[in-house]
């Protein structure tokens, strides 16, 4: 029999949400986090742009919630986009005080203090940055915060499988009480037992064929806590960013958006701007608007992509403030100081998720989602830049102050059967993993994206039912895989996008239907419930 662990709270899921929840309670409990690949790998490293936050004398709370209203297009929770708003000052001290290093600028009378910078949809300047590396200044300072302390337990290479809920075992009330989890090293499953789970996994951006995203951005946390019994909210809002790097060797990267809130200008092959036809904010609209306007020109113009340009500023600017995207792009033979960067848009941020409380918690009690696995109310139809990190923090912060104060009242899990592989078999056609994984990208992207219309939402309906009960079958009779499992959670994320979309009989933030496109009143959240 497999070793069982035990601990207080399992956290499943190593970026800032997860480890922010982590340090939290270590110093009252004991803590697992799991990561299905190494520790550092998810978004939260990859994160170019930065964490928003009002800082400056002449920005306020009060512009940075209406800026927030205006990007999440009439969908936003106003309680929800006030109480993280307002926390992001103290999200900010934590970080520095676990020893995060900002960029900072020096003042006339020599003070130094951070750096602001402003991205799309931003009245002010109010985005803390590292660089344009924020992610991993802020993922590695966790990281090493995270392995000092003795209560908490890191596991890399440990993927989840599903939730264990008493309603699973036939006992009541219903509550969470750990995971099976792939130690993919071992090629065993593990059980672990825990007095909360909480679910800090990222979004399922991987569900496309192409995205910004790591591969590990396959719904796991959305389909875990789906097929638990969770609601799930607003899949239909899946961004797109603007501006991915456009090179057949390029995969994956992104091209910040603090490029052009620095001043970088979109451009069509022929050097002509054409962001202003589209919003008077041109360059610094949300994204929603940037991505479907580039999207709009080149199927008008039939091109593969746009041009990004900040060669018109100095060169030492531009390399000072963007040095991880000049020292990529020169790889590729581009120079960003000198020629414009062939961008394309890609999948990026999932808006819904799991639906929680503004304490984090899901319907299942004992169990909490943070990041971007959770449909907080912060997004609405359309998250603005980097809002993403701050709602990270300060609902770790919730979670974690939650659990704090009820880890007590929790009762320990009971004894919780090994896992049971004695009906299956090792599989011999893994290219049916890979094939179906290519199938739902592909079509995806094809009828799920930036445009859509019902004809084209009703053939990815099609098709994410044929492969879902294949992927069921293949499930049900061989051992499990790391590629099967991000499947199995895969082919779930499509099926709740695809459902929400059809779901949403109008255009609204980043749902862009031909055949509604215009907004109907009043705005309500796509729920979907299992």
């Amino acid at each position: 029999m497999s070793r069982a662990f035990g601990h207080d709270v399992l956290i499943i899921g190593s970026g800032a949400a997860g480890l922010g929840v982590a340090l939290r309670l270590a110093d009252r409990a004991r803590v697992a986090v799991l990561s299905k690949t190494e520790l550092a790998e998810c978004s939260t490293f990859y994160a170019q742009g930065g964490i928003s936050a009002v800082l400056d004398a002449e920005d306020s709370i009060e512009s940075h919630i209406q800026d927030t209203l205006v990007a999440g297009a009439g969908l936003c929770d106003p309680e929800i986009v006030r109480l993280v708003v307002s926390r992001g000052k103290a999200a900010i001290q934590w970080l520095l005080d676990q020893g995060v290093t900002f960029t900072e600028v020096e003042s006339e009378d020599g003070d130094r203090h951070l750096h602001l910078t402003r991205e799309g949809g931003h009245s002010h300047r109010r985005v803390v940055h590292a660089a344009d590396a924020t992610g991993k200044a802020v993922e590695t300072s966790l990281l090493a915060r995270a392995r000092a302390h003795p209560n908490i337990e890191l596991f890399e290479y440990h993927n989840a499988v599903d939730l264990i809920t008493t309603a699973k075992l036939g006992l009541t009330p219903q509550r969470v009480v750990g995971a099976y989890v792939l130690d993919r090293k071992a090629h065993k499953v593990r059980t672990f037992a825990a007095r909360a789970v909480v679910l800090a996994t990222g979004g399922a951006a991987k569900v496309y064929l192409y995205t910004s995203n790591p591969d590990t951005a396959t719904g796991d946390g959305i389909a875990m806590a789906w097929r638990a019994g969770c609601r799930v909210a607003n899949m239909e809002f899946m961004q797109f960013h603007p501006t991915c790097l456009y090179h057949p060797q390029a995969r994956s990267f992104l091209i910040s958006e603090a490029l052009r809130g620095e001043g970088a200008r979109l451009l069509l092959p022929d050097g002509t701007p054409f962001m202003k036809r589209f919003d008077p904010r041109a360059e610094l609209a949300p994204r929603d608007i940037v991505a479907r306007a580039i999207d709009h020109e080149m199927k008008r113009l039939g091109i593969d992509c746009v041009y990004l340009d900040i060669s018109h500023k100095p060169a030492d600017f531009v390399r000072r403030h963007f040095p991880t995207i000049h020292r990529r792009c020169l790889d590729f033979g581009i120079d960003i100081t000198r020629e414009p960067i062939p961008v394309v848009p890609a999948a990026h941020y999932t808006c819904g998720g799991v639906v929680t409380d503004a304490r984090a918690r899901t319907d299942i009690p004992g169990l909490y989602a943070v990041g971007e696995t959770a449909c907080t109310g912060l997004h609405g139809a359309n998250r603005m830049a980097s809002n993403s990190l701050l709602e990270c923090l300060v609902f770790a912060e919730l979670a974690a102050e939650d659990l704090n104060r009820h880890l007590d009242d929790l009762p320990a899990p009971p004894p919780l059967p090994a896992w049971d592989e004695s009906q299956v078999t090792d599989s011999d056609e893994e290219v049916v993993v890979s094939h179906n994984w290519d199938e739902i990208r592909r079509f995806m992207w094809d009828y799920v994206g930036i445009v859509r219309t019902d004809k084209r939402l009703q053939r990815a309906l099609r098709r994410v039912e044929l492969l879902k009960q294949e992927i069921a079958d293949y499930y049900g009779h061989f051992r499990v895989t790391s590629d099967l499992l991000e499947l199995r959670n895969l082919i779930i994320a499509a099926e709740l996008i695809v459902r929400s979309a059809m779901a949403r009989k109008e255009s609204r933030g980043l749902h862009h239907t031909l055949d509604y496109p215009e907004r109907r009143d009043p705005p309500r959240d796509t729920i979907l419930t299992p």
